[in-house]
């Protein structure tokens, strides 16, 4: 097992020959992380930390200057971020680090659990790594006035989302992952835009980010209308 890169379950994620030499990296309980950039010839190299996880999700934190806040990004949204002139074509224009080269990431195995889940997505509302996809949704705090952001990836960021959202007087202290106050500066409007869509990271809503219920983001123990309709609708 000691060549291998192996999330708590045991599953593996990758070999260490595919990662022989990858600057940067650090493994994660279900995710690996490698230094990454993507470089304008305006502005040069914007350079960030590239999270692969094994079901195919690509999350990068930027680096680009020491006050940049922008993380979670997708390499799309980075690549944007980055000011690359040819953009759209992230598996290209993001680089990691190998062997002290720049090579892009379409030359390296960090793609693999990312284009299998592509090849297996199908059906709306479902990311490229074939799950339902729900995009990032925001709560106004009771106290401040201030709208803050909703992770939304797993069935327990969604249940968390859904019972704030459920709350009138939830505020800025309630978020349980986020060591947030009603001091903390909104998110910049430039931020808002990217929520997590897969077909474009500003997309305002579409079938491919926003959805309408699933077991994802339904419970069974709520009581709340929406989720008691979806899951009498569930067993019918």
């Amino acid at each position: 097992m000691e060549n291998e890169v192996e999330r708590e379950s045991g599953s593996i994620i990758f070999s260490e020959e595919e990662l022989i030499e990858v600057s940067g990296l650090k493994k994660g309980r279900d995710f690996i992380e490698v230094t990454c950039g993507c470089t304008s010839h305006r502005y040069g190299d914007a350079v960030g930390r590239l999270r692969v996880f094994s079901n195919g999700d690509l999350e990068i934190t930027c680096e680009c200057t020491p006050g940049c806040n922008e993380d979670k990004l997708t390499p799309a949204a980075f690549e944007k971020h980055s000011g690359r002139e040819t953009a759209r074509k992230w598996k290209n224009n993001v680089w990691v680090i190998v062997n002290g080269e720049k090579v892009s990431l379409s030359k390296t195995a960090l793609l693999k659990y990312y284009n299998q889940a592509s090849k297996n997505a199908n059906g709306t509302n479902r990311s490229h790594n074939g799950r339902v996809c729900h995009r990032d949704e925001f709560v106004r705090c009771s106290r401040c006035n201030k709208e803050r952001r909703f992770r939304m990836r797993t069935k327990e960021e969604c249940r968390i989302h859904h019972d704030a959202l459920a709350d009138v007087n939830w505020k800025c202290s309630d978020l349980p992952y986020d060591r947030i106050t009603c001091g903390d500066e909104e998110e910049r409007a430039s931020r808002r835009v990217y929520r997590g869509c897969t077909r474009s990271p500003t997309c305002k809503g579409c079938t491919s980010c926003v959805c309408f219920g699933c077991e994802i983001c339904r419970f069974s123990d709520c009581s709340c209308q929406i989720c008691i309709d979806f899951t009498r609708n569930a067993k019918a």
